[in-house]
């Protein structure tokens, strides 16, 4: 199949040809689909999107009149992509529900670290000569109480790195998981969830349910100086709203990997560049706020996995006209 890779870097390059062997043209568009780059696509068999790509409905019918039948995601999350409109038009829409959950959970646990421990801080004062320790308290996580929102794939797996630092770990899920109870782990209401947490992390994906789910009323029932994780999505938590926990010093560290406009924003080097987002350079203004890039994912087994599985939906709608993680419209 002749398939259009947008939003394509260097490594999903390196990444998905040697996935690939071969099999597919794949042709590497390094702008992200919109309607003003849609056109780049050239009426491919199929376009591969990420999860910044605008799969919208005027995208999907120029796509579909072009003769594009399928669209191949190479995330988790499909909050991007209008299932609805696809539908209409016949499209196929496929996914990599799963690729390595330990590297989002682990990242999840190394925001942790670094946001108590203050190990970002204590890197740059090191290197201007500073080894003074004001500043950089943090606590022992052992015996803390971690709320963990979700417990998927990559919700039970950062759960059972908690437990293993001696952590009491409690969920909220709308699906308990057995595996995630024989853990240790102890499912609760989530305004139980909110109030009981010295740490929250955020593994759920983005629904109509949890959008803006850290908004001031969730803040509002929350332990003064709780620490919150996003390694999710980032409309899951209203900026705003945490900015203003922050200020108040409920928040008391707050890291995040995602965020809701990130699309003008991450995976481009914007270094000699003013940040006109005013929300997240607010952000940037907190002493504890860590915020990296959208890189939970970031690892070679991950993007093996990613690149793997787009590779096999691909060949499995070339064969047989499915692929094997399909994405459908809600009913």
């Amino acid at each position: 199949m002749d398939v259009a890779i947008f939003s394509a870097k260097p490594y999903d390059r390196q990444f998905l040809a040697a996935a690939n062997e071969g099999r597919h043209q794949l042709a590497f568009i390094e702008a992200r689909l919109s309607d003003e780059t849609v056109r780049f696509a050239g009426g491919a068999d199929c376009i591969c999107a990420f999860v910044n790509d605008q799969v919208t409905a005027p995208v999907i019918a120029e796509l579909a009149a072009a003769g594009t039948k399928l669209i191949a995601l190479r995330s988790a999350g499909f909050n991007h992509v209008d299932l609805a409109a696809a539908e209409a038009a016949g499209m196929t829409v496929g996914r990599v529900p799963a690729y390595s959950p330990h590297a989002v959970a682990e990242h999840a646990v190394a925001l942790i670290l670094t946001l108590n421990r203050n190990t970002h801080r204590a890197f740059n004062r090191v290197r201007e000569g500073n080894f003074a320790l004001e500043g950089l308290l943090g606590f022992d996580l052992c015996g803390k109480t971690v709320g963990v929102v979700g417990t998927g794939l990559i919700g039970r797996t950062f759960a059972g790195i908690m437990r293993g630092f001696g952590c009491r770990v409690i969920a909220s899920d709308p699906y308990p998981s057995d595996e995630c109870a024989a853990l240790g782990v102890t499912y609760v209401p989530l305004e139980q969830l909110f109030a009981e947490a010295d740490i929250l992390s955020l593994q759920c994906p983005l629904t109509p349910d949890t959008h803006h789910l850290i908004d001031d009323r969730a803040i509002g029932l929350m332990k003064r100086g709780v620490m919150i994780v996003n390694t999710s999505r980032g409309a899951v938590v209203d900026a705003s709203a945490v900015i203003r926990g922050l200020k108040s010093g409920v928040i008391g560290g707050l890291a995040l990997d995602v965020y809701e406009e990130e699309a003008d924003l991450f995976f481009e080097d914007l270094s000699q560049k003013a940040i006109q987002d005013d929300v997240f350079a607010r952000l940037l203004t907190f002493p504890n706020v860590l915020i990296t890039g959208h890189q939970a994912f970031f690892t070679r087994e991950a993007l093996s996995g990613i690149a793997r599985t787009t590779i096999d939906n691909i060949t499995a709608y070339e064969d047989t006209g499915r692929v094997l993680h399909p994405v459908t419209a809600p009913r």
